[in-house]
């Protein structure tokens, strides 16, 4: 088992007069959220609390013993609850679209979502938008999360041709939680070890901080502090938008020799299929 060191902060920044993001840490249920809202008139902060609220509430109900209603299309490739992460994004999807379509104030608006779950010895990585998360794993930082914008998308594509891309379009969004109404997030599920360090932010951090920064700063510091220091790092920096940040270490991880071995070829054959799912869909 394991034992996981967690912390969060937001900020609202330099030049922001209200906060449009949410955050869960939740070291109960081993579920952390990010989500971070758009839209006028204060609905960019409804969207995101919906969002983080309505995931939070669902995946409640199963460790709560409720009878709740699953996926109708499960992924083989994927374990019951990496499954339910992607139900409980589409419930929260249909309950912020729901809203914004019948209330006029709350029109157009919509949030990005980024979340981790803890599952026995696997770690649940999903997002919808361009709010990151990060595995840093011996030493090396990666990006899990797959970035839905105009440039990313187009940078995939024709990287030569992407440069040639106003900055615009780098925050344009391809997809967010509650504009239609079904959404298709991006999932990893991946081995957790001792000594694992996963971040989730928005983005008003990631463009202010890079990589190689995060690495630094996380690895040198406790939790609190780490994410402390993320946030003064990027309001230093102009704290151009809201400031959001979760930063979880894994202290502990063990398992039995045949079920890891048992657990990496599930896990491989996953990563192959979300592969090629995502070859099919470029």
């Amino acid at each position: 088992m394991y034992h996981i060191e967690s912390a969060g902060l937001t900020d609202v920044g330099k030049k922001r007069k209200g906060n449009e993001d949410t955050l869960l840490v939740n070291d109960e249920l081993g579920l952390y959220i990010v989500a971070d809202g758009m839209g006028g008139h204060q609905a960019g902060e409804v969207a995101s609390k919906l969002v983080v609220e309505s995931i939070r509430d669902y995946m409640k109900r199963f460790q709560n013993g409720t009878d709740v209603e699953e996926l109708e299309d499960l992924d083989d490739a994927l374990s019951k609850e990496a499954n339910r992460i992607l139900a409980g994004i589409q419930l929260s999807n249909r309950v912020v679209h729901e809203i914004a379509k019948s209330q006029e104030n709350y029109q157009g608006m919509g949030s990005t979502v980024s979340v981790l779950y803890f599952n026995d010895q696997t770690l649940i990585a999903a997002n919808v938008g361009d709010s990151p998360i990060y595995l840093i794993h011996k030493g090396k930082i990666e990006l899990l999360s797959v970035p839905h914008t105009v440039l990313a998308e187009h940078s995939a594509i024709d990287p030569e041709g992407a440069k040639q891309l106003g900055n615009e379009y780098k925050h344009m969004l391809t997809r967010a939680m509650g504009t239609e109404q079904t959404v298709k997030a991006n999932i990893c599920e991946i081995p957790i070890f001792r000594d694992d360090v996963l971040v989730i932010s928005s983005d008003g951090l990631s463009d202010l901080v890079t990589p190689e920064e995060v690495l630094e700063v996380v690895t040198g510091n406790e939790t609190p502090k780490a994410c402390e220091s993320l946030v003064d790092l990027a309001n230093f920096r102009g704290g151009t938008d809201n400031i959001t940040v979760i930063v979880t270490k894994v202290k502990k991880a063990a398992a039995g020799d045949g079920k890891m071995k048992e657990l990496l070829s599930r896990v491989t054959e996953s990563f192959s299929t979300i592969g090629s799912r995502r070859k099919s869909e470029e």
